[in-house]
């Protein structure tokens, strides 16, 4: 793809995403999970979201990419069980505690990816109790600022106060995604919903 990964983009000096191209890029990521997840005779799970898998092509439409661990859901199964590890970080906790994959591990490392995109930090750069998601947690919903990306939101006034208010709903969903049980994560038909709404309400800024 002509424009690399996301996490390129993310973590290289020499490029930049606003606050709606992140969230486009996001959507596109989404959309490509609802398919594999909902769309499919079969539904089938990429089993390794994350930004290095995420490629850009000439428009910056994100795709989803490297399926090589992939797992394919029999019909009438949600889950199965895999010696195959995903990349630490991203990896939802019944897979990586038991080796149970279901179209939820996805819904959880994306979640993962969502606050990482927002944020700019890495899962795998806290340590002891402290997460990713419980740093976002803690900050929600009055202290998003702290969190987020420092170079994202330099609107002023009322725009300002939009972008905060989309990011901390974003914060949300990705929070959502991230629950530590399976069957409470929000399903990627909803998050798309979700997210091209707070995409309509920031468009007008």
């Amino acid at each position: 793809m002509p424009n690399g990964s996301l996490e390129l983009y993310l973590y290289s000096h020499n490029y930049f995403l606003d606050i709606k191209q992140r969230l486009g890029i996001m959507i596109d990521v989404a959309c490509g999970l609802e398919y594999l997840h909902h769309g499919c005779s079969l539904p089938v799970i990429h089993c390794d979201v994350k930004p290095s898998n995420v490629l850009l092509d000439e428009d910056r439409v994100a795709h989803l990419s490297d399926f090589g661990i992939s797992k394919l859901l029999g019909e009438d199964q949600g889950d199965l069980y895999t010696k195959t590890l995903a990349t630490f970080g991203y990896i939802a906790p019944e897979y990586g505690l038991e080796g149970l994959v279901s179209t939820k591990c996805d819904v959880y490392s994306y979640g993962v990816m969502l606050l990482e995109t927002f944020t700019k930090r890495k899962p795998n750069e806290f340590e002891g109790d402290l997460s990713l998601k419980q740093w976002v947690s803690h900050s929600l919903p009055d202290a998003v600022m702290e969190v987020v990306d420092a170079n994202l939101l330099t609107s002023t006034g009322n725009c300002l106060n939009k972008e905060r208010d989309g990011v901390a709903s974003i914060m949300k969903v990705a929070l959502d995604c991230c629950n530590e049980s399976p069957t409470r994560r929000t399903n990627m038909k909803d998050v798309v919903r979700i997210l091209q709404k707070i995409k309509i309400q920031l468009l007008a800024c």
